[in-house]
């Protein structure tokens, strides 16, 4: 879909520094009346489906809600979907034991795409506060996430 440069994901390491100092000394209110619209474009260019980098390299938090509505989706006790698919964090969240995601599939979709965790539905947070806020997270993201390089490349060169 988009023509992103073929070396996007060693760019995006190579302008970690860049990206830190945008993120520490952007306008906050001026930015996040431009994400939205960035982030749609970023999605009407880029097709999660081509890439599936986060499901690949990221877990999400499950949160109980997550965890409530997943196994009842799967047919499983909280318990049996717990001792199955998750583990404890550093942090003590619940993350999947292993990556790539055990939910995605070969053509790169999720089988609980309906009732995904609220972390997945809201990756990779190009149209909220996050993006500014968790300057971490961000800077990991750009480095898997085309959607997210895309975003930061638009924002670094206004």
């Amino acid at each position: 879909m988009v023509h992103l440069p073929a070396n996007w994901r060693e760019q995006s390491k190579e302008r970690q520094k860049q990206y830190r100092q945008f993120l520490k000394k952007a306008d906050v209110r001026k930015t996040m009346k431009v994400l939205p619209a960035l982030h749609d474009e970023a999605f009407s260019k880029i097709d999660c489906l081509d890439c599936a980098g986060c499901c690949k390299n990221y877990s999400p938090r499950f949160k109980t809600p997550d965890i409530k509505r997943i196994s009842r989706h799967l047919g499983l006790k909280e318990s049996q979907f717990i001792d199955t698919y998750l583990r404890l964090d550093e942090e003590g969240d619940y993350v999947v034991k292993q990556t790539p995601c055990p939910f995605l599939g070969n053509d790169n979709a999720c089988s609980i795409y309906e009732v995904r965790p609220s972390d997945c539905a809201r990756f990779p947070y190009t149209d909220e506060d996050v993006l500014l806020r968790r300057p971490n997270i961000t800077l990991k993201n750009v480095t898997f996430c085309p959607a997210v390089f895309y975003v930061l490349e638009k924002l670094t060169k206004v």
